[in-house]
């Protein structure tokens, strides 16, 4: 009688084991439809297919705490988390490595991805990892992976975001990176209308512990990989604090200059001319530009707001540049048609342009494609040698390279161009007019004041962001962080002297008046 319980015993373990492998198999041909759709570069539902790859791995059943399967591209692995999970650490070295995965990485998740799921519904969790060695499945537009590695992870129980402690994601690589910035991404699903996702770097903060290594530290979990861009000019990171130090005094010192300004103008209750309106108008963008570029850093890691403020920020800048052509087409036409300036509802079509024209471009842009503003990581290199290599610092900003060199660098490029070509313009007449009479040492003074004048308030010192290469790169970034912080304080000074100067021919007009009604 023994024997036979004995028998039956192993009998019921042998199926419960064929029961396992059997659902086991499950996802390893999900595994392997995935593999052979790379082979065939098929792409069509990689959305479809993934997901089918979690579902199963998370709806397997199998025996012990965890299970590992692999392909010769794709390796997945799940484990059974219980409410009193303290801590996961996972690395290559410790498990089943396939072929294609000669450079290690690794991935540490804190005790408190579990913590939401069991307040809600206590039980047995189980945790997925899925890691690709190859990056055919996350295609985007213009992008480089790290070692084509992507690394994901899933919880069973609802979405896994906001962690205070963070998911560290290790990458190790045997290249260098000089040159290039590596950027801590997730694939967000649904920002693209190509692909089925993009990289984004919202939640994820990038870091170098080694020449070898980047760890990405991220408060939610998806897929991971490390974007790889160009990079020609990475800022030394030792420079970052006076830059910052001297924008967050400059931009201040601007943004009262530009409020008084306005102030001043409007406490005057006078009508003024289009010159003076077009001056405001410039004011109130620079304004703009100023207070959302001080916002920009603080509110990087924002999410929805990053982009929105993104979006405020290069809408700012269009209009400040727009604003700052329609200051030297305007000044052309006191120097060429001096008498016969007048144009229809000037100031209502140069506002159509200088606001207008901005906010169509920006709303453009967010209609076709919104993932063009976000946060942006600029490069910091660390040359005092402690092993860190590359840093980055995030704003929020255009983060599509052809927007910013288009309707950045290209616009501000040619704005530049057409303010240069009438400050000289205005320099070859005001010289041609002083050349005809003799001209006393205080009138040559006021003239050079005039042109210092001029050249602030045509924007002209924004043509230093085309010396960012080389030997230039230095000095620039000091002069053009100088000048353009305290563009809106330069501003002030040009609107001050004009008001003095309007006021004291008033005052010699009134003498000149009073002394010819006294003489007989």
């Amino acid at each position: 009688m023994d024997d036979h319980r004995v028998f039956f015993l192993c009998l019921c373990l042998m199926i419960a084991h064929s029961d396992t492998v059997e659902e086991s198999q499950e996802p390893l041909s999900w595994m392997k439809t995935l593999e052979m759709m790379s082979r065939n570069r098929n792409v069509t539902s990689l959305r479809g297919l993934i997901r089918g790859l979690e579902c199963s791995l998370l709806n397997t059943s199998f025996g012990g705490k965890n299970l590992t399967l692999q392909t010769h591209s794709i390796q997945t692995l799940a484990f059974k988390l219980g409410c009193d999970f303290t801590g996961l650490a996972l690395s290559s070295a410790t498990l089943e490595r396939v072929p294609q995965a000669s450079v290690p990485h690794a991935m540490q998740f804190p005790a408190e991805l579990t913590q939401n799921a069991c307040r809600t519904r206590p039980r047995e969790l189980r945790l997925i990892c899925i890691y690709f060695f190859t990056d055919y499945f996350f295609q985007s537009i213009n992008s480089s992976l790290l070692n084509n590695y992507v690394l994901g992870a899933q919880l069973s129980h609802g979405h896994v975001n906001n962690l205070s402690e963070p998911i560290n994601i290790s990458f190790w690589h045997n290249r260098s990176l000089e040159g290039y910035t590596a950027t801590c991404v997730f694939w967000k699903e649904g920002a693209s209308k190509d692909h089925w996702g993009v990289w984004s770097p919202e939640g994820c903060r990038t870091e170098q512990p080694s020449p070898s290594q980047v760890l990405c530290r991220c408060n939610h979990l998806s897929y991971f990989a490390v974007l790889m861009q160009l990079s020609p000019a990475p800022i030394p990171a030792e420079l970052l604090a006076p830059l910052t130090y001297i924008s967050l005094v400059g931009c201040s010192i601007s943004v009262v200059a530009s409020l008084l300004t306005i102030l001043l103008h409007f406490q005057a209750r006078k009508q003024g001319d289009s010159t003076t309106h077009i001056h405001m108008n410039l004011h109130a963008s620079v304004l703009l530009l100023n207070v959302a570029f001080l916002l920009s850093p603080v509110l990087a890691r924002a999410g929805a707001a990053c982009t929105a403020l993104a979006a405020i920020l290069h809408f700012a800048l269009l209009s400040c540049l727009t604003w700052m052509a329609i200051e030297g087409f305007n000044l052309y036409l006191l120097l060429v048609r001096v008498y016969n300036i007048y144009i229809r509802r000037y100031m209502l079509k140069l506002c159509a342009v200088g606001w207008g024209v901005p906010a169509l471009l920006v709303l453009l842009l967010l209609v076709d494609q919104n993932s063009v503003y976000g946060p942006h990581t600029i490069p910091l290199f660390d040359s005092r040698g402690n092993g860190t290599g590359f840093q980055n610092h995030s704003i929020c900003w255009v983060r599509s390279r052809w927007v910013h060199n288009i309707l950045v660098m290209g616009y501000g490029g040619l704005t530049s161009l057409f303010n240069l070509v009438v400050l000289a313009w205005a320099l070859w007449a005001v010289r041609r007019l002083r050349a005809q009479e003799k001209v006393p040492g205080t009138r040559a003074c006021r003239d050079s004041v005039t042109v210092l004048g001029l050249t602030m308030l045509l924007g002209t010192t924004w043509a230093l962001a085309f010396f960012s290469f080389g030997v230039f790169l230095l000095p620039q970034l000091f002069l053009f962080t100088i000048f353009n912080s305290l563009y809106g304080f330069f501003l002030f000074l040009w609107f001050c002297s004009q008001r003095c100067r309007s006021e004291a021919e008033v005052e010699a007009e009134m003498e000149a008046f009073s002394s010819s009604q006294t003489m007989p």
